[in-house]
């Protein structure tokens, strides 16, 4: 591999393998592969967990083949493990996948696991996924520094909202095939390493997340799996300045706005969560209950880890 040095990490750029754009039959070998196991329905990816603490050897196969084929899986805990709010059964079900090492990010609970809930107060009033609002397409901690990227991620329903709350979810290998298979220099354009800029964090006139800079598309080194960072937010983002660049996202901005086949569309509803290697996701708005006891709660866990292949 080539590496191409950034001012904050190195990256690589494969010269052979699926993701080369110079290595075109292993490219199409690795394609045909990918899409044989499409078209599939939601249901497809969902496993039943008798027990999160204690996954038998199926339940283990059946999220790990999910996740390799579609880098996702949906799980449904088919019987309560104590107290519902008790997040420990998350991070059991995470460390039995692979997923060990959190991101304590700035609005994690003390455990490095985040409380999804609708918070008016505080510092979190100022971040939608702590609103009702509509959160638009992104992969999780895209504005993390290229050396603390998110992997993985679980995203654990407690309660869902009355109404709305709907997550749709699409692999991003399945967006990489389709960009191209449009114009292989759109990959190269959002291979580049300043390719999208994250502007900084700023609280009452202090930074507490320095500007980011990075591809949207990458490969890890070591393991050659494709990673992917990305939003749609427009103050939250600038895209380098180039034609190419501008086509590259415009091309994003149109398969996200298709009825694709590889877009699942769910509603997590209590005892489910989605397990993945931090796939692109959105989210409806939603409506609460006036039951305070009933309103939205999820648990999201982000990893530096990828779920574990074997």
């Amino acid at each position: 591999m080539q590496s191409l040095n950034s001012t904050e990490h190195t990256l690589y750029i494969p010269v052979e393998g699926p993701f080369s754009l110079s290595d075109e039959k292993a490219y199409q070998a690795w394609r045909e592969k990918k899409l044989s196991a499409y078209p599939v329905t939601l249901e497809n990816l969902i496993v039943q967990i008798e027990n999160p603490f204690s996954l038998t050897v199926n339940e283990k196969r059946a999220l790990l083949d999910r996740c390799q084929t579609f880098n996702m899986a949906i799980y449904q805990f088919l019987h309560p493990c104590g107290d519902p709010d008790d997040k420990i059964q998350v991070r059991k079900l995470g460390e039995q996948m692979g997923l060990v090492n959190l991101d304590s990010n700035l609005c994690a609970d003390n455990d490095s696991i985040t409380s999804l809930k609708v918070v008016p107060n505080g510092r979190h009033k100022i971040y939608i996924p702590y609103s009702s609002h509509k959160i638009s397409w992104h992969t999780d901690g895209y504005y993390n520094a290229l050396d603390h990227q998110i992997r993985g991620m679980i995203l654990h329903c407690v309660s869902p909202a009355e109404k709305g709350g709907e997550n749709a979810l699409v692999d991003p290998e399945m967006v990489y095939i389709h960009l191209r298979d449009r114009n292989p220099a759109y990959i190269n354009a959002l291979m580049q390493p300043d390719a999208m800029t994250i502007p900084p964090n700023e609280e009452q006139g202090k930074v507490i997340r320095a500007e980011q800079s990075g591809p949207v598309f990458s490969v890890e080194p070591e393991s050659g799996h494709l990673h992917m960072r990305y939003t749609a937010r427009t103050r939250s983002i600038v895209w380098k300045q180039d034609q190419l660049t501008g086509q590259a996202v415009k091309a994003l901005c149109e398969f996200f706005s298709t009825d694709s086949q590889f877009v699942f569309h769910h509603k997590l509803e209590s005892g489910q969560g989605l397990i993945s290697n931090n796939v692109l996701h959105n989210r409806s708005a939603f409506e609460d209950s006036q039951d305070i006891s009933r309103q939205r709660l999820l648990y999201r866990a982000r990893y530096f880890d990828r779920v574990i292949n074997n």
